[in-house]
């Protein structure tokens, strides 16, 4: 016998092993079944399951499980990615614990410790991922810096490099001072930070007392401007154009230019331009030939090498001792000087308080510098053209589809990809210098010195780069190089391209896209042919989860709680397709009613003897309950399966939850009680039968979104052997005959019956109370159906009986309600307070309707629209709504009850 409580603690863990250890997630690259692929996205193997995890892994597996039972050869490919920058930092922080700086150990054994590292804890998630439920193919898990990955690594960067699409050059970077390295910009986050805009005065040069004002959030940067910008259809500023200022402090002329960059509405319409310090101005830089003097070392100090031999006395505007003064200096110190200095030269026109963005570390915490370096750069927009052509003409599909619009703006304004970090922990650039800078690019160090040795002689020394790749760089080989590229492989063969790359919208450019880039270049097809877009997870008021707000969402500790299924349904019933979720606790609890529901139901089931039947035949039932329940199973098969075509989770879990709840539960088995409760016959053992038939459909309708309660309650009533649901195959529909007139009937009982409830909990008549149904306007046909089930209606609707309105007959104070042709009356004069009753429902109108203008007032002021959060806005909207549907409502009510 089941248990009377649903404890999914007491069968999750066992399930899980009990599939794992029987191999049922694996792929067969030999077995003749088409191939469904989907490539997880890598987590980090620094990283805990967070509740982002959990929305896009239960899409995932709610796809590979409901193919999987459509019996294609699934491939779930799991892995995790070694993740450069967050590794190297937990593990020095590690050691920093112990007394031990890896500068003073050395690369080799700061190394060996990150690798300890991984072995002992770098399992952490994928261990966490299976109690999600998530059935990834684990013996071919990869890992991004395993012997295999990193071939596939060095064969790419070396043919790319041949063929000229990866070159060394000195561009802008993110550079992250803490960590002394390059950044991706997925790494830096901006911050809002309540600053200055400093107004500085720069004198024209031959025109003595004239000043040409520029406004900056950065004086510190001032040392390295090569030039001030205006816009060139800037009347102020036209006489200027082609002019030189005197750098204040430094002494240097200075051009001024005309460039659209500068925007005359912003600060005094002219802007200090310096290259090596900010990414516009290096774009302004280049357009007009200028110098690049960095005067910002990688600490974030002031260096003065490059601008050394330009500083120049200019009295009462440059000196150069001062500048001398500041070499070493923090930049922030050096700002409060400068503008100590420039206020005491009267260069200070005016100090206003300014808020703007500043881009910060999002692991160091400390701003972020653009810094002009030597790095190694990706050709990326010749390899994006392909990529962009594919999405084009349709061959990879982005789902919802607006998301393509994002793809094409970042991939038709695609930069130089900068693939190098100044880190230790990743995969070392295959790159090996000569004394005399001549650099060899090979697959190993052998290969190298003997391109060296052919070019330089015998006797010739290399050093290997210390530069590591990009994260992001290993990781867009990941959908060939996870398959045994560059070898040949049957997998490779059989399970590229996929079939659907599952992912938020943050990560198209950084991951999505170059994946596409790869992929075309090096298999000649793209590496997925759909792009399926969730949104991401936010608290229950649509806010964005944070630490500092106290609203971040544990996976696990709602797993412990509700068990994984509530939380897996949650997510797939909120999971519209490019919409963010708002999760909160109380919804997973929620839904957590839905398990015990269908665990009660099965309780039901078992107890009025109902099991499996292999005899049973849908095709031959002949009772009208029997051909509706199996004809509404036919229709949810139907649209379950077409919502998961179409990657609709959300209509998908709506489909099972309305079936199971509404058809299966609150009416078959009550509308079954008779016939279960009654002497054995026919019609008991075909409402048994349909009863069984439809319970084994259920569980696997619901297997790929539920898996642990479906898989125990398949074990526990015997519709195979143990774990052996997660390999049945997916439901069909079946013949049913007379369907249609079943679902007629049944349709009608279940509109009359809910109606009928309405209208009494409308009016607070008590359960107890039974009260006659007196139809006016009834076919023969309604009244027939009426005595065929009176014994559900009296019990259902709690009625003392069921007929039509005899002549001349007009009892008072009835509430009606239409119900097909026929209106329904329910004397209630005798049974509840009428005029007590309108005047409650009139008072609860009144409120309702109150409430409603009050948020449509909110509403209708464009400014509220404009100013608040878009959260706060939805949340309104969705309170208007909800107050208009009351109001609706308590209108129909009102309107029921007869004079």
């Amino acid at each position: 016998m089941l248990d009377k409580t649903l404890s999914p603690a007491s069968f999750e863990q066992r399930l899980y092993e009990g599939w794992e250890a029987a191999g049922k997630f694996g792929a067969n690259p030999a077995s003749g079944a088409d191939p469904f692929t989907i490539m997880i996205p890598p987590p980090n193997v620094t990283g805990s399951l967070h509740i982002g995890h959990a929305l896009t892994f239960t899409i995932q597996d709610i796809l590979i499980r409901w193919r999987r039972m459509q019996g294609r050869d699934a491939l779930w490919q799991p892995g995790t990615d070694h993740a450069g920058i967050a590794t190297q930092m937990v593990v020095e922080r590690l050691l920093a614990t112990q007394g031990v700086n890896r500068r003073e150990i050395g690369r080799e054994k700061f190394l060996e410790h990150v690798w300890e590292w991984k072995a002992q804890s770098g399992g952490n998630i994928t261990r966490q991922l299976r109690r999600l439920g998530a059935s990834l193919d684990w013996p071919r898990e990869r890992f991004t810096m395993d012997e295999g990955l990193s071939e596939a690594v060095r064969e790419v960067f070396v043919t790319l490099h041949e063929q000229g699409l990866i070159y060394r050059d000195r561009r802008l970077v993110n550079w992250d001072p803490k960590f002394q390295t390059a950044i991706s910009d997925l790494e830096v986050e901006s911050r809002e930070v309540k600053g200055s805009l400093w107004h500085l005065r720069y004198p024209v040069e031959g025109a003595p007392g004239r000043f040409i004002v520029v406004a900056t959030t950065r004086p510190e940067t001032l040392l390295g401007d090569t030039a001030i910008a205006v816009h060139p259809e800037d009347e102020r500023f036209r006489d200027l154009v082609g002019k030189f200022a005197i750098l204040p402090l430094v002494g240097r002329r200075i051009p001024i230019v005309a460039d659209e960059y500068s925007d005359p509405e912003k600060g005094s319409g002219a802007v200090k331009i310096t290259p090596a310090h900010d990414f516009n101005d290096f774009a302004v830089g280049k357009r007009h030939g200028l110098a690049m003097p960095s005067v910002l070392d990688a600490d974030g100090n002031v260096f003065l090498d490059e601008i050394a031999a330009d500083l120049v006395a200019v009295e009462g505007v440059a000196a150069p001792d001062f500048v001398r003064s500041l070499a070493g200096q923090d930049r922030f110190a050096a700002r409060k000087a400068i503008v100590a200095e420039l206020e005491r030269l009267e260069l200070v026109e005016t100090i206003e308080p300014h808020s703007h963005a500043v881009p910060h570390g999002d692991r160091s915490g400390v701003p972020i510098e653009p810094r002009l370096t030597l790095q190694w750069y990706c050709d990326a927009a010749t390899l994006a053209k392909p990529a962009i052509e594919a999405v084009e003409t349709g061959r990879t599909e982005f789902v919802p589809k607006h998301f393509e619009n994002i793809f094409f703006s970042w991939m038709r304004d695609i930069q130089p990809w900068c693939i190098s970090r100044q880190l230790w922990w990743g995969h070392q650039i295959p790159a090996w210098y000569a004394p005399d800078g001549s650099v060899f690019v090979a697959r190993t160090e052998a290969e190298a010195l003997a391109q060296a040795r052919a070019k330089l002689g015998d006797g010739v020394t290399l050093t290997r780069d210390p530069d590591v790749l990009d994260t992001w760089f290993s990781s867009a080989l990941w959908p060939f190089s996870t398959l045994g590229w560059p070898n040949k492989t049957p997998e490779l063969d059989k399970y590229y391209p996929g079939d659907v790359l599952v992912t938020g919208w943050d990560i198209i450019f950084f991951w999505v896209a170059r994946m596409m880039m790869m992929g075309h270049h090096f298999m000649g097809d793209v590496p997925f042919r759909t792009v399926y877009i969730h949104g991401l997870v936010r608290d229950e008021k649509g806010q964005k989860m944070s630490k500092s707000k106290g609203n971040v969402i544990d996976p696990l500790e709602l797993v412990d709680s509700f068990g994984a299924d509530a939380l897996r349904f949650t997510i797939a019933s909120m999971a519209t397709p490019g919409r963010d979720v708002k999760l909160g606790r109380k919804r997973v609890e929620d839904f957590r009613s839905f398990g015990t529901k269908l665990w009660n139901a099965a309780r039901f089931c078992e107890m009025n003897g109902i099991a499996p039947d292999a005899s049973f035949d849908p095709s031959k039932v002949e009772t009208p309950l029997a051909r509706w329940i199996l004809d509404a199973a036919n229709a949810a098969i139907a649209e379950a399966t077409a919502a998961l075509e179409a990657y609709r989770m959300d209509d998908y879990a709506g489909a099972c939850y309305r079936f199971v709840w509404n058809g299966f539960c609150d009416w078959f088995l009550e509308f079954a009680k008779p016939a279960l409760n009654g002497p054995e016959g026919p019609e008991k053992a075909e409402v048994k039968g349909a009863a069984q038939h439809v319970l084994g459909t259920i569980l696997r309708l619901l297997h790929p979104v539920m898996p642990y309660l479906t898989e125990e309650l398949w074990d526990r009533f015997g519709y195979g052997p143990e774990c052996s649901l997660i390999g049945a195959p997916w439901p069909q529909p079946v013949a049913v005959p007379g369907a249609e007139a079943a679902r007629a009937e049944l349709d009608w009982l279940v509109g009359l019956v809910s109606a009928v409830r309405g209208v009494r909990a409308e009016m607070n008549v008590p359960p107890s109370v039974l009260v006659p149904l007196l139809l006016q306007g009834a076919s023969a046909e309604t009244l027939a159906r009426g005595g065929r089930w009176i014994e559900a209606i009296r019990r259902l609707a709690r009625a003392t009986e069921f007929r039509a309105l005899a002549a001349g007959e007009a009892p008072k104070g009835v509430a009606q309600v239409v119900v097909a042709e026929a209106t329904v009356l329910l004397p209630l004069a005798e049974v509840i307070d009428l005029g007590a009753e309108r005047a409650r429902l009139a008072k609860e109108r009144d409120k309702a309707a109150a409430e409603g203008a009050k948020v449509e007032q909110k509403l209708a002021n464009a400014d509220f629209v404009a100013r608040a959060k878009p959260e706060v806005v939805e949340e309104n909207r969705e309170r208007l709504a909800s107050a208009q549907a009351e109001v609706a409502r308590l209108e129909a009510a009102l309107a029921r009850i007869a004079g």
